[in-house]
């Protein structure tokens, strides 16, 4: 795990761990560019967690090999992870430009999820046009009304 500094995007330095005997640890981190700092307290819960599975907060780091597929896919990200499949392999189906409106105020991170879920909907129920309103029936009929 690393900390970034939203400022100027830089990975922040471990900088001091403190043990203040309540059973809690502290964990300070600062930026090298900006200076800024960032501190992390764990209670006494998290702190016999982080003890048991042998962590040693601060003074220690990872060789670059290990799992460095994984974190270069998370930092770079896929640009086609949210594309929605070609118009062909979801029919005939299409969005009134309210539905689409109102798909637009969804968050980016699921808006392509919450246009499936409505284009599976009405695809099972051979709706061709989606509308508020089926998009309404369709948060009803799934459960998703408190979402």
């Amino acid at each position: 795990m690393k900390f970034l500094c939203i400022g100027c995007d830089t990975v922040m330095d471990f900088t001091e761990r403190q043990l203040p005997g309540d059973g809690t640890f502290a964990a300070v981190f600062s930026c090298a560019r900006c200076g800024r700092e960032v501190a992390m307290l764990a209670n006494p819960m998290e702190t016999q967690l982080v003890a048991s599975l042998g962590v040693r907060i601060g003074g220690r780091t990872l060789a670059e090999q290990p799992m460095e597929l994984v974190r270069q896919q998370l930092a770079e990200g896929r640009d086609d992870a949210f594309v929605e499949p070609a118009p062909a392999s979801r029919g005939a189906i299409r969005w009134s430009d309210d539905a689409r409106q109102r798909l637009a105020n969804v968050p980016g991170f699921v808006r392509g999820m919450v246009k499936r879920i409505y284009s599976d909907y009405a695809a099972e129920r051979g709706i061709s046009l989606i509308t508020p309103e089926v998009m309404d029936r369709a948060r009803a009929d799934l459960g998703l009304e408190g979402m």
